[in-house]
């Protein structure tokens, strides 16, 4: 007989499970999944595949197959990553029982025979007409659902609602084979005062060490969680420095400059307790109190007449945020979800210049911050892409760092993943998913520090095309796009020869010679695949573009597909001016656009089924479903809203263009 959560959080005003299930990779001879504890935890596992017998996993199978990483004295992930002896079926429902058994320290016999499944810790965990969780393995790509920069705050309802309701809509057998979450999953660098109160709420009850500070004013991270959280003042405590004169956003003559360049930086996460509760606060509803939100008399009089109404004006914004969640927390049960960083997930203009760099790096403080969401991300999103990179070495590494934060063990685990350039993954699915790492692997400007860095150094672009042999098609996810807007590109050049990148976010792939030319010669190998389809995010609209190499009679053929945001959204009036400037200037009879191509390439622009006259860009939040032809190529397209909305772009349509 199982306990409510009611009588389990007698002694312990946390949840069992704070965040997940998480279906990560899973392929017919392997299923991982990610969750995160309040307590230590035995666990035992049955799936269930349509019309074959159970397999059960007893709880010494598991302690093989789960890694577990204790975070704070009431926070423990737990990945388990299950080798099978068989193959599971594929295309066909597969569900499973994830129990739980607490390992109650103090009264060791009380909870021994109490396994807990997700009727206790998840009970809207399953869609309607299901007795458990389950998934479907597709291991040939014929759908899959894609989108990137989920900002709580923003006004727009959540893609990843979207996505839930697509599956819900949805029988299992046709679900897409997996979800990609290209970049942005969580906004590091620009938190809601009420988010980060959240955050602040559920942190200081798992119990994390005290993190101590290095060259700040505020020395220990305790200060910073409780009496003095420098709610939108957290840019004053942000490294500036005389090096960092070109690393802005705004010119402020005649004084330091800050290291980090967000506009939106007054909240900015620092410790390493703040980015791992901002991962258990996206993700499910269970670690949100019903006062998560609210400010004590003494934070709200430290706070102005403006910040006041910016704070109410969110929280509300943050209510309906996590009021969704349960539904966030089903999907991504579910559906295996692949995730690649890019800037905010870190902070902004993460890496965008060798100055940046040098900057950033060089100062204590500011490095602290970038590796402390590095951690993060290792242990909330890269463990799960490929379990098997990631060592007991490096995760007990981690565990050491948590249990004394801001100690040497802190700072050497932070070297060691600044270092680190194993992030780009490979699923094997057909055809492969290729994820690429934008963001550490740069090739900086020969010709001045302050220009843009290439997204892709040359061993890495080199190692991309080894990688591409063999491969008729191929889904390749760039968090930034790889063919993006000219006119915007434009303007990022222009600002770029004035000696200002960073105040138009000059990183695509045609800013830096050197990697351009390389990537292009990449499509032109002769042994390159038949069909690119390109996955990309970051811009905040969404597009599609077909991309044909002029002189290259079979191919291949380049699809650059573009869905931003899953919860953002570009300023809808200037986005709107730069689509049809774009048009204009850059038509086929344009000289501008001769002066300016592409080296050689016809772009074909197709338009949502929505669009106005000379429109080519999507402004809808939501989340990009794509269907392959068997050849790999695309036959849908598809950005669909929270609220049932699905805009379709006329992949069929001829409207073609050469650059």
């Amino acid at each position: 007989m199982t306990k409510p959560d009611a009588e389990l959080s007698a002694t312990n005003n946390l949840p069992l499970v704070l965040a997940g299930p998480l279906l990560r990779a899973v392929t017919p001879t392997s299923v991982t999944l990610w969750l995160a504890t309040s307590q230590p935890v035995q666990l035992q596992l049955d799936l269930s595949p349509d019309g074959e017998d159970v397999l059960h996993f007893n709880p010494a199978q598991m302690q093989q197959y789960c890694q577990s990483i204790r975070c704070a004295g009431k926070l423990f992930l737990q990945l388990i990553h299950i080798p099978l002896p068989q193959p599971l079926p594929v295309s066909r429902w597969i569900g499973y029982d994830l129990q739980l058994l607490p390992l109650q320290q103090q009264h060791p016999a009380a909870e021994s025979q109490t396994w807990l499944g997700w009727q206790n810790w998840a009970p809207d965990l399953v869609y309607p007409g299901r007795t458990t969780p389950g998934f479907v393995i597709q291991p040939k790509l014929q759908s899959l659902l894609h989108g990137s920069c989920r900002k709580p705050h923003f006004y727009a309802d959540d893609g990843l609602l979207a996505a839930d309701l697509h599956l819900q809509q949805n029988p299992a057998e046709q679900w897409p084979a997996l979800l990609l979450l290209s970049g942005d999953q969580i906004y590091a660098d620009d938190v809601a005062a009420p988010m980060l109160r959240a955050v602040h709420q559920l942190i200081n009850q798992l119990e994390f060490s005290d993190e101590s500070l290095p060259c700040s004013t505020v020395s220990q991270a305790a200060v910073l969680h409780n009496s003095q959280p420098h709610y939108y003042r957290r840019d004053t405590l942000l490294p500036k420095t005389e090096a960092g004169q070109a690393v802005l956003t705004q010119v402020f003559k005649g004084a330091k400059k800050p290291v980090f360049t967000s506009d939106n930086a007054r909240n900015h996460l620092i410790s390493l307790a703040e980015m791992l509760g901002m991962y258990l606060l996206v993700w499910s509803p269970a670690g949100w109190q019903a006062d998560a939100t609210e400010l004590n008399p003494s934070l709200t009089e430290s706070l102005n007449a403006d910040e006041q109404q910016q704070y109410t004006e969110q929280q509300a914004i943050i209510r309906q945020f996590a009021a969704g969640l349960g539904k966030v927390r089903r999907l991504l049960a579910h559906l295996p979800s692949a995730m690649i960083f890019d800037d905010h997930d870190v902070t902004d203009d993460w890496n965008l210049s060798a100055e940046w760099e040098q900057t950033a790096y060089n100062h204590d403080f500011s490095r602290r911050i970038i590796g402390n969401a590095l951690i993060g991300y290792l242990l909330c999103q890269a463990w799960g892409n490929t379990p098997e990179r990631f060592n007991n070495g490096l995760l007990q590494q981690a565990e050491r760092a948590l249990s004394d934060s801001g100690s040497a063990l802190h700072q050497q685990l932070i070297t060691d993943l600044l270092r680190f350039n194993q992030w780009q993954y490979q699923w094997p699915t057909e055809p492969p998913l290729l994820v690429l790492d934008t963001r550490t692997r740069r090739w900086r400007s020969e010709k001045a520090l302050d220009n843009p860095s290439g997204l892709l150094d040359w061993e890495a672009i080199t190692e991309l095309q080894q990688d591409l042999i063999g491969h008729d098609a191929v889904v390749l996810v760039s968090p930034a796009p790889v063919f993006g807007v000219k006119l915007i590109e434009g303007i990022q050049r222009l600002f770029t020869l004035l000696g200002k990148p960073l105040m138009v976010d000059a990183e695509n792939w045609m800013a830096h010679r050197g990697t351009a030319y390389a990537l292009m010669n990449l499509f032109r190998h002769p042994k390159t695949p038949k069909h690119f389809v390109i996955l990309s995010g970051d811009v905040h609209y969404s597009f599609v573009y077909e991309v044909n190499l002029r002189g290259r009679q079979h191919g291949p053929d380049i699809w650059q597909i573009t869905s931003s945001g899953l919860k953002n959204e570009f300023p809808g009036r200037l986005l709107d001016i730069l689509d049809r400037l774009n048009r204009w200037l850059y038509s086929p009879r344009s000289p501008l656009n001769w002066l300016t191509k592409r080296r050689r390439m016809k772009i074909v622009p197709h338009k949502p089924d929505t669009a106005k006259a000379g429109e080519r860009l999507l402004n809808m939040a939501g989340i990009g479903l794509v269907e392959l032809h068997a050849d790999g190529s695309p036959k849908r397209v598809v950005q669909l809203g929270a609220k049932g909305q699905a805009v379709a772009f006329n992949i069929s349509e001829e409207d073609a263009r050469w650059e």
